[in-house]
């Protein structure tokens, strides 16, 4: 059939019953493709009337369908596309998810992508159109080729687009000195106009209309703003628009910011945008961006991927309540078999008629059970952000409780209304933006998933309060720990400070209280992430939580950080973690390691292979391999003494060769040569790649100030870059200034006399040693050994040595 001859035929469009399948078969003729009953008489790939379960209950058929390629759903000309593409989102899942949803009223026709994370397009057009070669070649592809339709825009493209509009509006209203808070909430109100719109929840593009109307009369888009919010806070009327009841806090009032000429264009620009595609899960992370000065910066940067999040989620949320089900199910299973609802009931007894019904009744009484157990299951993030960690987790419960819906109703059990929601998780946040935008990510979130899986969005209200995501401190109030709320279990990405940045970034009062709080329970030598570690297990202790999964940094398996997760396995168990992974903390790539904890009764796994027993250091007991717990082995009393970390300048010492080697040939009023004050020292790239020749000024361990000035030249030049620089205040609060912040006596005390010693990098790929003279000092980046002879730096050198280090520590950080 030719295009025209289609055209010739259908021109008119048709009726539903009577002319449906005849115009999908000539659409099979027009591109070249068999029908459904001549492709496949087994009606297993191709078919017309293809039975599917609708996800609000009851059994349904889509119009045809071809397996990998699409679902069709037609109606008589004139009805409504709207209500036959929600219907066929309806049957989406036991269609199998086919990548185009394809639907007509015999005279128009649309195809909506339906590819995974992929931005949503629609393909509309008439029968006129078909003439058309690039018409035609879309109607060939959606039998021969969906892949030729897939959207080339990722769903990331547009979230980042609308974020860094957002980001230029914050900038212009924080500069007007509007306070933070004020330009959040006011922002976050706008993103969910713009989002409801494309949802269908505001009518008739009604923000975008008033964005439009207003471009040239600011003053007027204040005032239809607010009319809007007011309308939004309990439903009503936006001019002759009548309005839904959203609230939820988001619009408990009707307070808006005036916006400049060119804001109203920056906000039209973002009208424009697809904003039922955006992807939650990243847009609270760019947002907060843009809203927080402080992470303007960052905006363009990398994000950790909502896959790898669901590394944490899977195994806390997801995965033991799929085996949960599982076991369920085979008893539903049997039940349902026992009540035989399909069969004949003719000839059989009472007592086998009620033992039939007892069996579907307990069935059913199971299945209701199972589904209030999910619906009551809750979720901490006791770090949330912005939000991520909720979202991801919320997504899980639901696609859980549609899998068990699902599932239930191929057993003969009636589905029920959706009960899995926003009040099932709960965070915690110290950031004022961030705990702003966590409420929009799961509010977005959820809306987004109940649209996209054919259910709609609940009405009166639309949006129900979040008040459970708090914005305070999570570890400590006053000098006692934080009270945490009570979940199931919690998830999360605490922040990422290590023990040496702590004083500098949380204060010296907040620090001490800290510690003072955990009562020594966390090493004073432990990161930051160690303390939500602790909470966390306090939490599991207590039996107000089941199970907890958190990221840290890759360090959290060596050294005093691992404190927290031996306590872990000492009192609980590591079931499921990741020893090295990358990760994105504000923008940056970091290594981190992701651990579920607690109890579970699944398989213990680690980096994603089945293993017997999971070490505290991310190390494994394989089965049926030899794998040591190493975490247990001890320190070798005839080792003490012989290492140490080399010195920490904590000023400005380090001086160029050629001042040095000049200073050496000048006197002193004292008679002492400047060697006496000056050393060749090195730091780990010297020892990895070629060295340089490194001087600083060392007025050693106990040198007092007026027997340092004597040395003219080193004093003078030392006490002038001091005075200067604007680090000086480490140096200056020791008292001390002229002598290194750390000296290290020990070190000095255990090298002095020998030939030589061995040196080797703190960090580093491999592990390398080398010889050093007694002359050079080692930086802080260079560990020392205190030992001069060729079988200590053999052992350290040798093949047993270097498995030994590498397995002891983290990565880029090894012990000797």
């Amino acid at each position: 059939m030719t295009p025209n001859e289609f055209i010739a035929k259908w021109r008119g469009g048709g009726k539903e019953r009577a002319e449906a399948q005849s115009f999908f078969n000539d659409m099979c003729l027009l591109v070249g493709h068999k029908t459904p009953r001549e492709a496949d008489p087994t009606r297993s790939w191709f078919a017309f009337e293809y039975g599917a379960e609708k996800t609000v209950g009851g059994k349904g058929f889509a119009d045809a369908w071809k397996k990998g390629f699409f679902g069709w759903e037609a109606k008589g000309t004139g009805r409504s596309l709207q209500d036959a593409y929600a219907q066929l989102k309806m049957y989406s899942d036991d269609l199998q998810n086919p990548p185009l949803l394809v639907v007509s009223d015999l005279q128009t026709i649309e195809i909506h992508t339906n590819f995974t994370n992929t931005v949503k397009e629609v393909h509309r057009f008439v029968v006129e159109d078909l003439v058309q070669p690039e018409v035609l070649r879309k109607v060939r592809a959606m039998f021969h080729n969906p892949e030729e339709l897939r959207p080339g825009t990722k769903r990331s493209d547009i979230t980042k687009e609308a974020a860094q509009k957002f980001a230029d509006l914050a900038w212009t209203l924080r500069r007007r000195s509007h306070a933070a808070q004020e330009v959040a909430h006011f922002l976050n109100r706008l993103v969910f106009c713009m989002f409801a719109e494309d949802i269908g929840l505001l009518p008739d593009q009604l923000f975008t209309r008033m964005v439009t109307a207003s471009q040239d009369d600011p003053a007027a888009f204040q005032s239809n703003a607010a009319q809007l919010f007011e309308a939004m806070r309990t439903g009503g009327q936006a001019g002759f628009v009548k309005v839904h009841w959203f609230n939820g806090g988001l619009f408990n009032d009707n307070t808006t910011l005036p916006l400049h000429r060119e804001e109203l264009r920056t906000l039209l620009a973002a009208c424009h945008l697809s904003w039922d595609q955006i992807d939650p899960s990243i847009f609270g992370t760019l947002f907060e961006r843009g809203l927080d000065p402080e992470k303007r910066s960052q905006l363009g940067a990398h994000y950790t991927d909502p896959e790898t999040i669901m590394k944490v989620v899977r195994p806390v949320v997801s995965q033991p309540w799929l085996m949960a089900w599982e076991e369920e199910k085979a008893v539903l299973a049997e039940l349902m078999n026992k009540a035989n609802l399909h069969g004949s009931r003719q000839g059989l007894s009472r007592a086998e008629k009620s033992a039939r019904t007892q069996a579907h009744n307990q069935a059913k009484q199971r299945f209701s059970d199972f589904l209030d157990r999910l619906r009551a299951f809750t979720i901490l993030d006791p770090a949330c952000g912005s939000g991520n960690f909720l979202f991801m987790s919320l997504r899980a419960l639901k696609d859980l409780e549609h899998r068990v819906m699902i599932e239930g109703s191929e057993l003969g059990l009636e589905r029920q209304i959706l009960g899995v929601g926003p009040a099932q998780v709960t965070g915690i946040e110290l950031n004022e933006y961030a705990a702003e935008l966590a409420r929009i990510t799961v509010w977005i979130g959820e809306l987004q998933w109940m649209v996209q899986n054919g259910y709609g969005a609940r009405k009166n209200p639309i949006l129900l309060p979040l008040d459970q995501i708090q914005c305070r401190d999570a570890l400590i109030t006053g000098k006692v720990p934080a009270a945490w709320p009570q979940a199931d279990v919690i998830v999360g990405n605490p922040p990422f400070i290590g023990n040496k940045k702590l004083l500098r970034e949380l204060g010296e009062e907040y620090v001490q209280a800290l510690r003072e709080a955990y009562d020594g329970r966390v090493s004073e030598g432990a990161d930051f992430v160690c303390y939500w570690f602790e909470r966390a297990m306090d939490a599991i202790e207590s039996g107000t939580t089941h199970r907890a999964g958190l990221v840290a940094t890759n360090s959290i398996r060596g050294g005093a950080n691992r404190l927290s997760l031996a306590r872990i396995v000492d009192q609980s168990r590591i079931y499921d973690a990741w020893s090295d992974q990358e990760w994105w903390d504000k923008g940056t790539a970091v290594r981190v390691s992701l651990v579920a904890f607690g109890q579970s009764s699944a398989p213990a796994r680690l980096d994603g292979q089945e293993v017997q027993t999971i070490y505290p250091d991310l190390h494994a007991q394989a089965f049926g391999g030899v794998e040591l717990d190493l975490t247990q082995a001890k320190s070798l009393a005839q080792n003490k003494g012989l290492c140490f970390q080399g010195v920490k300048l904590g000023g400005p010492f380090e001086v160029p060769a050629e001042t040095a080697r000049e200073w050496l040939t000048l006197p002193n009023p004292h008679g002492e040569p400047n060697s006496t004050a000056l050393r060749r020292w090195l730091n780990g790239m010297d020892l990895v790649r070629r060295p340089t020749d490194a001087w600083l000024i060392d007025f050693g361990v106990e040198m007092e100030l007026k027997e340092a000035m004597l040395f003219e030249a080193p004093f003078k030049h030392l006490k002038s870059a001091v005075a200067s620089a604007d680090k000086r205040r480490e140096v200056a609060a020791q008292g001390t200034w002229w002598r290194h912040q750390r000296p290290r006596p020990q070190l000095r005390k255990a090298i002095d006399g020998l030939k030589r010693w061995i040196a080797t990098p703190e960090v580093s790929k491999h592990r390398v040693f080398d010889f050093q003279l007694p002359s050079m000092l080692p930086s802080g980046s260079v560990y020392a050994i205190a030992r001069d002879d060729d079988f200590m730096f053999g052992v350290l050198q040798s093949k047993i040595h270097e498995v030994w280090a590498l397995r002891m520590g983290t990565t880029g950080v090894t012990r000797i």
